[in-house]
C-alpha cells in the first residue's frame, strides 16, 4: 500500500511538474470565447482582454497583453466574442499570460 502510494504521489508530481513547463514560454494558438477580464468576469480592476478555451467540461482562462491585444480590445469591451489567439504563453502565479502576436475575430 505504502508503494502505491509513494507511486500515485510521484506520479501526480511529475504530471503538475510537465504541466507548468508546457506552458511556460511557449508559441500557442488558441481558440475560444474572447472577453474582458473587467466588465465580462468582474475579476481585474482595469480592462484586460481574456480568452477562455473549453476542453470537455475545463475551461482554461488565457490573460491577454501587449499592444496587439490592447489595440482589439474595443471588439471585446461591454461584449464576447469568437476569437483567435497566437502568441507566447508564460505562467504567472495561477494565470496564464499570453503576449499576443496576432489576434482576430474568428470566422
Amino acid at each position: 500500500m505504502k508503494n502505491s502510494l509513494k507511486f500515485a504521489v510521484a506520479a501526480a508530481l511529475a504530471f503538475s511538474t510537465f504541466s507548468l513547463s508546457a506552458a511556460d514560454g511557449k508559441d500557442v494558438k488558441l481558440s475560444g470565447e474572447g472577453k474582458c477580464a473587467k466588465c465580462a468576469l468582474k475579476e481585474a480592476k482595469e480592462c484586460q482582454n481574456v480568452v477562455q478555451v473549453k476542453n470537455g467540461d475545463k475551461t482554461t482562462t488565457y490573460y491577454l497583453k501587449g499592444d496587439v491585444s490592447q489595440k482589439f480590445h474595443k471588439n471585446l469591451c461591454g461584449d464576447t466574442a469568437k476569437i483567435n489567439v497566437e502568441g507566447n504563453c508564460v505562467k504567472d502565479g495561477e494565470k496564464l499570460v499570453v503576449t499576443v502576436a496576432k489576434i482576430e475575430l474568428a470566422k
